[in-house]
């Protein structure tokens, strides 16, 4: 555990640094897309991360409820998907 701590993060901190600063410029992006050309009319065209943005503004309980949600889809996509990606890996 010592060795991780100060030899393997120290050495992949500058990576990890700039692989979220990099995830959240393309969330950004993704999101005005989403917003700007598929629009938030309720009930039609409302996707979950505009709910969720439009539920942080009245009920921060709901935004996190729905950001959870979103974060176990993404980990069951990525956890069904493993062996496509990474053969031979088994969890």
């Amino acid at each position: 555990m010592q060795v991780f701590r100060f030899v393997t993060v120290p050495s992949v901190a500058p990576g990890i640094a700039a692989g979220a600063v990099l995830c959240f410029a393309r969330a950004l992006g993704e999101f005005g897309a989403t917003i700007t050309f598929a629009g938030s009319f309720p009930g039609t065209t409302r996707t979950l991360p505009i709910a969720s943005y439009l539920a942080l503004e009245s009920d921060p309980d709901e935004a996190i409820a729905i950001a959870l949600v979103l974060i176990a889809v993404s980990v069951a996509v990525l956890l069904t998907l493993r062996d496509r990606w990474l053969p031979g890996v088994r969890g």
